[in-house]
């Protein structure tokens, strides 16, 4: 994957989008910066820290995507393949439903994914050296490059959803005592059942990450 190294910006999600709008970039593609200062978080919250730690967004052509998946569940897909790649380095970091890297119970990062033409954007922001106030940074010490390193070489194998979902949910147990939101709601997952898209059903009601 072609990556875009920079010193700071706004944010790398932006910043790509900008670019393949322009049609300046062939995909797949990356950004990476050193600091983020107008980044992107879960439900338009904004994901900003000091140098050094994680600040990715990548694009894929939705055809070059795994057959079987919903894109719905792009966010549980590609951040399930990254919580694999800290693993591989000892991490105890899991996913809380449906794109939060948690290292217990503390949130240390968190991916979300927009469409943008016939691309898919990832855009992930990862705790590795130092954490705002009420977050966690990642449990054990990994360079940036060696991380995107092994996770790009994973994403390439192009796994099916189905591989990825398979040992998702069987650790979907570790979500029990956490929320999640829909909309304005707060929604406490020990009420709900994950399905086999990716969704999750609560009350009859059938949500998907969308993010």
């Amino acid at each position: 994957m072609k990556t875009l190294y920079l010193k700071t910006i706004g944010s790398t999600q932006k910043h790509l989008k900008e670019l393949i709008k322009a049609k300046k970039i062939e995909t797949p593609f990356a950004v990476i910066a050193d600091a983020q200062t107008d980044g992107i978080g879960s439900r338009e919250n904004s994901w900003n820290s000091l140098e050094g730690n994680l600040f990715l967004s990548f694009a894929i052509e939705l055809e070059n995507l795994p057959k079987d998946l919903k894109l719905e569940s792009a966010s549980i897909y590609f951040a399930y393949i990254l919580k694999t790649v800290l693993n591989d380095f000892n991490s105890e970091t899991w996913l809380k439903w449906p794109n939060d890297f948690y290292v217990k119970d503390k949130k240390i990062g968190g991916m979300i994914t927009n469409i943008v033409d016939s691309v898919l954007i990832c855009g992930v922001g990862l705790n590795l050296v130092t954490q705002p106030k009420g977050f966690e940074k990642l449990d054990v010490e990994v360079t940036r490059e060696d991380l995107v390193k092994k996770y790009f070489k994973k994403i390439e194998k192009n796994v099916s959803w189905k591989q990825v979902f398979s040992k998702y949910e069987l650790e979907f147990y570790k979500n029990k005592n956490f929320f999640t939101h829909n909309k304005s709601l707060r929604i406490p997952l020990e009420d709900v059942n994950l399905q086999s898209d990716g969704s999750i059903v609560r009350n009859g009601e059938r949500i998907y990450g969308l993010r």
